[in-house]
């Protein structure tokens, strides 16, 4: 297996000038924001870095990992190795001594979404986890290595293929399958299942099956884009745009027990966690 490569501050400097690299700090939010960062760069703190090959780029540029004093980035570095990430490079010393330009403040967190991670208080203490429309498995590399039983299911055979190769690479144990989620009449989804996430994905008909997948007390999280979004880009079809509060009826009739709607991190979303009593 390919090591990472620890590269001195001049040489990451010129790396970043020539936007010749990915940039992930992988402090925590506090550091990033009120120390200083990299200009550009991604955070993405050491305890969510296990999800970083499900969103990096595919543009064959190397990824710079840095930390404050040159430590957490070598366990950082080490993980995305063994991932199967092809071109690592660690900072020496950190942003402790960097001679560069920083910006200071607030940036959106790159990996999992931030609704899950703001409330991961609500997650079973272990159990089952059904990760819907999972794409190249962010949030499953992510519950898996924190001791979950994760299923993790997607139409995109390549995106399958790429989280089973990558979760066999860091020795976990979550599970994979091809599963068409907008066939007529909706597929059955595995289940009983103490919570089930779906994020990015609106399929109207599917939510009967959600509901139904889950166990007794089992909690589903759900976030995707609202109408609003439209006038900012990506997504506009209608068909995968919530509206104004639809999100709550939809997943009716679970009982929901946190909610928001509105402008995140530059994006218009609706999201809930509700629970199924019966």
């Amino acid at each position: 297996m390919k090591n990472f490569r620890t590269i001195s501050h001049h040489d990451a400097q010129d790396l970043i000038a020539s936007d010749g690299a990915v940039v992930i700090d992988v402090r925590t939010p506090g550091e990033h924001d009120d120390l200083g960062h990299i200009p550009g760069s991604w955070l993405l703190p050491l305890d969510l870095v296990v999800s970083a090959p499900a969103v990096l780029p595919d543009d064959g540029r190397p990824v710079l990992v840095y930390c404050e004093h040159g430590v957490r980035s070598v366990a950082a570095s080490r993980l995305l190795v063994q991932a199967g990430v092809a071109d690592v490079l660690n900072l020496a010393g950190g942003m402790a001594s960097w001679p560069g330009p920083r910006e200071f403040g607030a940036t959106p967190m790159r990996g999992p979404a931030a609704w899950l991670i703001e409330n991961a208080d609500l997650l079973p203490r272990g159990g089952k986890v059904l990760d819907v429309a999972c794409g190249r498995g962010r949030h499953a590399l992510l519950l898996s290595s924190a001791g979950f039983d994760v299923h993790a299911v997607d139409r995109d055979h390549e995106a399958i293929a790429f989280l089973q190769s990558t979760a066999e690479r860091l020795s976990l144990s979550l599970t994979c399958e091809v599963l068409d989620l907008e066939t007529d009449p909706p597929p059955a989804l595995p289940g009983p299942c103490d919570a089930i996430l779906v994020f990015n994905y609106l399929h109207r008909p599917l939510m009967p099956a959600l509901c139904a997948a889950l166990a007794p007390r089992g909690r589903l999280f759900y976030e995707t884009f609202t109408t609003a979004q439209a006038e900012r880009g990506h997504p506009k079809n209608p068909a995968f745009l919530l509206n104004d509060g639809e999100l709550a009826a939809l997943v009716s009739p679970l009982t929901v027990l946190r909610s928001r709607e509105g402008e995140f991190d530059k994006r218009f979303v609706s999201s809930v966690v509700a629970e199924r009593r019966d």
